[in-house]
């Protein structure tokens, strides 16, 4: 059975499951998924981004959301959790967010330096008196050794190369990755568990992710079909369309480029679908038609996606494998009960 090791310190989530997150996704996953996900058993984290001027009011929103379902508060935290974009985020803004509505967890993601999380992680469990605990995502065995030694989270979050939307555009898959992790952690002395991320998509990627040594495991991509999900239907339509994520994703900053983003480290880029965007780009045309072409396809609504289209679908490797909207609630039960079957079999005594 895989116990569920996270299940003190968030008491809402599946105690003989593994752990299954709704990773945040900017402007996608806001409260009324986190909390529905978080409610059957799962963990899930609304989405802060870089523009933090929305957060208040999601935060005002997920909590009334939370209220109208009957999910209480834990700890006097809403039991879900937050993601930010360091790189681009304001500390007081978030600050000033939290104090209001309090959550389990926040997630810190791609800052400018490592160290800028310290002061993050302090200004954040001083405010919660400790009860909002640091998530941490990295994306190599020495952010992930550095950022345990320095801002001391209480989980890493570990992202390999398969992951949509912005990674480190140098680093390895998470059948590599995330097994050295554990290993240089131990070495170092140090215990924190670990969510995998990056190519999970389906409860086969989860009991993979447990095996190579996770202590659960953060979806995004599966999530862009939960009917939760604040998607265009252009853009959830490519997310069931698109297969063989190897050869129909591709990793670059043009799609950055021409929605007006700018900011993100230079050791980042954005795994998307292949778009006419992407291949205009390869062929030589410049930022600014590409961005003048964007912004005309941003008129066309729903029709702006599809293969012959340039709006932005950020997705990972395992695209493929999503087939179908389900509500976010069945989305946790279906990928625990999937990987629980897969472990119970793999343990079962093998007949001769």
């Amino acid at each position: 059975m895989a116990t569920n090791i996270f299940h003190t310190d968030y008491p809402w989530t599946s105690p003989d499951a593994p752990l299954v997150v709704s990773a945040p996704m900017m402007k996608i996953t806001l409260g009324r998924l986190a909390v529905t996900v978080s409610a059957h058993g799962g963990f899930g984290f609304l989405a802060g981004g870089f523009d933090l001027s929305p957060l208040a009011r999601d935060l005002t929103e997920a909590a009334e959301y939370a209220k109208s379902q009957n999910v209480l508060l834990h700890n006097g935290t809403l039991p879900i959790g937050v993601g930010f974009q360091n790189w681009g985020s304001d500390l007081h803004m978030a600050v000033e967010a939290l104090k209001e509505n309090p959550v389990a967890a926040a997630w810190f993601f791609a800052p400018k330096q490592l160290s800028d999380l310290i002061d993050w992680a302090k200004a954040i469990r001083t405010i919660s008196e400790g009860k909002t605990k640091i998530w941490v995502q990295v994306g190599t065995v020495a952010e992930a050794i550095e950022v345990a030694k320095t801002t001391k989270p209480d989980v890493l979050v570990v992202q390999g190369s398969d992951s949509g939307g912005h990674g480190l555009a140098q680093r390895s898959s998470l059948l590599t990755l995330l097994p050295e992790t554990a290993d240089a952690l131990a070495a170092e002395g140090i215990e924190i568990p670990l969510i995998a991320a990056g190519g999970i998509v389906d409860g086969r990627g989860v009991a993979a992710a447990l095996t190579l040594g996770a202590n659960g495991v953060a979806l995004g991509t599966r999530f862009l079909a939960a009917q939760e999900a604040v998607i265009a239907k252009g853009y959830q339509d490519e997310v069931l369309r698109v297969t063989d994520g190897g050869t129909s994703t591709t990793t670059t900053t043009i799609y950055d480029v021409v929605r007006g983003i700018h900011g993100w480290p230079r050791a980042y880029n954005g795994r998307g679908v292949v778009n006419r965007t992407y291949l205009d780009a390869v062929h030589g045309m410049s930022n600014e038609e590409n961005t003048d072409r964007y912004q005309e396809a941003m008129k066309q609504g729903d029709a702006g996606w599809g293969p012959e289209g340039r709006l932005t679908t950020y997705v990972g490797a395992g695209v493929g494998l999503v087939r179908k909207v389900m509500p976010a609630g069945e989305i946790v039960r279906h990928v625990q009960q999937e990987a629980l079957e897969i472990l119970q079999r793999s343990a079962a005594p093998k007949v001769q």
